[in-house]
């Protein structure tokens, strides 16, 4: 029974592995196709990825900043320190709590959604007849994901950072009795650019490895419908993972 769990896990240790090298070989043929970039089709894949997931992002990261301050402001406020409950959530919201778990509604939304499309077309031959007229798929299909998910999802990370506080302030006049005046001021303190900037790095790397784990997932689908669903779950997952795992590496190097 041991011998079946190593060897389960080292199957499942080479598979991870063998994605992320997949991964890696596709981000630089998609450095290598930037110079082809067309304009027009990153203006609409911004706005396909980007804006039609800011409603989302807003409603998740506006209960996330309400129930980090039902959790804490009690707390505070019963040892006299709730001139720190602004600071602590502004802050938790812009180091980490706004990138994550954008990044990983990110993942669910338009991950998903970029590998059933390249799937589709996958299944249906239509990358093949993109090729038989000449037309590189890295270049047309990967490069403008890529790029808009690299830039929208910093954006909307700053949308998250000002929902959340927004949601935590609420809470905490309303429902703890912390004044206007204590909350905004102990953000004034706590709160500093770098802690933003740093969110907003995390996002650029987020959103670069949802829209390569998409494209390579939808780029390598097969068995029909079936297979498109399994390569849309798997680039969920993949990614999520990735996330999280990067998360950690890219706090270390930027906040200790």
């Amino acid at each position: 029974m041991l011998n079946q769990l190593f060897t389960r896990t080292g199957r499942i240790v080479i598979t991870f592995l063998e994605h992320v090298g997949q991964v890696l070989i596709l981000f630089s043929q998609t450095v290598l196709h930037l110079r082809r970039l067309n304009t027009t089709l990153l203006l609409r894949q911004m706005a396909h990825l980007g804006a039609d997931s800011l409603a989302i992002v807003l409603l998740t990261m506006l209960f996330t900043g309400m129930v980090m301050t039902v959790q804490t402001a009690f707390e505070f406020v019963k040892y006299g320190a709730q001139s720190s409950v602004g600071g602590l959530v502004a802050v938790a919201m812009a180091r980490e709590l706004s990138p994550v778990l954008t990044g990983v509604v990110f993942a669910g939304r338009v991950g998903a959604a970029i590998t059933a499309e390249i799937g589709s077309m996958k299944v249906t031959e239509q990358i093949d007849a993109l090729r038989v007229m000449a037309v590189n798929p890295v270049a047309y299909l990967v490069v403008p994901r890529m790029l808009a998910c690299m830039v929208m999802l910093p954006v909307l990370v700053i949308f998250a950072d000002v929902i959340g506080t927004f949601g935590s302030y609420m809470i905490g006049k309303y429902y703890a009795g912390i004044s206007s005046f204590t909350f905004f001021n102990s953000i004034k303190v706590f709160a500093v650019p770098h802690d933003i900037i740093g969110g907003m790095i995390k996002a650029i790397f987020f959103g670069a490895i949802v829209a390569l784990i998409g494209c390579h997932k939808g780029l390598t689908t097969a068995q029909g419908a079936e297979g498109v669903g399994q390569a849309t779950t798997g680039s969920v997952v993949l990614s999520i993972i990735l996330i999280f795992v990067s998360n950690y590496f890219l706090s270390v190097l930027l906040y200790r």
